[in-house]
């Protein structure tokens, strides 16, 4: 995280990073730890969110209800009276597998401590307002930025603990394919999803960590967008087709961003997938010209019309986290 300290703020502003879950690693369990996943932190869709004192509880701007949610359960846990001014400035869409819900309990919990001078606490907050039931990724993004693998869920973890992180390489780019009309499987329904999947095997499991070990994560440390998207485009396409019983038969949520990522697919994009449950996709090009190039072509045609396709760069740094000092008094 960057932090912008001030003496005895009065206020905290903090800006977390949209998240990419790029795919779980293991949904068999057989060896003790469960899920396990691949993301990470992109620029250009954030969340921010500012924490005042004041004489009295207020809340403004978009998503404010379900943020001021988690500021009541925090101040209770704080200890701390209900008379602050919560500001959300700017939210990543909701339920659309970008990580919103992480991001704005975070942004929330870590504003409040910084502004009453606390230590901070993710995974405590996290654990306080019911996220990272299954995934780590969001709040390694949060902390840390860049692209991360968690070791998933054993018996003795309360948050999956971050066991890789790498820098995305500064030139490659990330084509991010949101579907305004469309809503992943969120909250009580996505356990009730996880439970109504068929068994994974082992053997799927050992495949799609291999896949990451060996050639996702070697791609990125080397530069070779070519391997590194082989082993997303696969793990994806695994995970699809295990997923598919929930999402009508098809890999993708959308039917719309499907057939979007086919067309950059076959235009040489890279690593196509589904953040989450989605709706939204990605893919990955070398260049910031050749991620326009493509974005382009998807752009022009017809049946991607209602589409946003965004070029995000990767972000390798975690939230950033700045203090205001109250104004003094000016002299009469």
């Amino acid at each position: 995280m960057n932090i912008v300290p001030a003496p005895n703020p009065a206020r905290v502003t903090v800006t977390a990073p949209a998240r990419l879950h790029l795919g779980f690693l293991d949904l068999n369990g057989g060896l003790g730890r469960r899920f396990g996943g691949i993301g990470m932190a992109i620029a250009g869709l954030k969340t921010r969110v500012t924490v005042a004192a004041s004489g009295h509880a207020r809340l403004e701007g978009p998503d404010s209800e379900r943020a001021g949610r988690h500021l009541e359960i925090m101040q209770r846990a704080l200890g701390l009276k209900p008379a602050h001014h919560l500001t959300v400035e700017e939210v990543v869409p909701h339920h659309a597998g970008l990580g919103s819900g992480k991001q704005i309990a975070l942004a929330v919990a870590t504003g409040l401590r910084r502004l009453h001078r606390l230590p901070l606490d993710l995974p405590g907050g996290a654990g306080r307002l019911k996220r990272g039931a299954r995934s780590g990724v969001g709040i390694g993004s949060f902390a840390h930025g860049g692209l991360l693998v968690d070791g998933g869920h054993g018996a003795m973890t309360s948050t999956p603990p971050i066991i890789c992180r790498l820098p995305f390489p500064p030139d490659w780019r990330v084509l991010v394919v949101l579907d305004p009309g469309g809503e992943g499987v969120h909250g009580a329904d996505e356990q009730a999803a996880f439970a109504a999947l068929p068994p994974f095997s082992g053997d799927q499991a050992a495949r799609l960590c291999r896949l990451v070990l060996m050639q996702a994560l070697p791609g990125l440390a080397d530069r070779d967008i070519a391997a590194f998207g082989a082993a997303i485009k696969e793990l994806q396409a695994v995970l699809g087709d295990h997923y598919a019983p929930l999402q009508g038969g098809r890999r993708f949520a959308s039917p719309a961003v499907a057939a979007c990522l086919d067309r950059m697919d076959r235009a040489g994009a890279h690593g196509i997938g589904q953040s989450s449950w989605g709706p939204t996709g990605f893919a990955f090009a070398a260049s910031p010209l050749e991620a326009e190039r493509l974005a382009a072509m998807a752009r022009r045609d017809e049946g991607s019309a209602g589409l946003d396709i965004l070029l995000c760069a990767g972000l390798n740094h975690g939230a950033e986290i700045a203090s205001a000092a109250a104004e003094a008094p000016r002299q009469q």
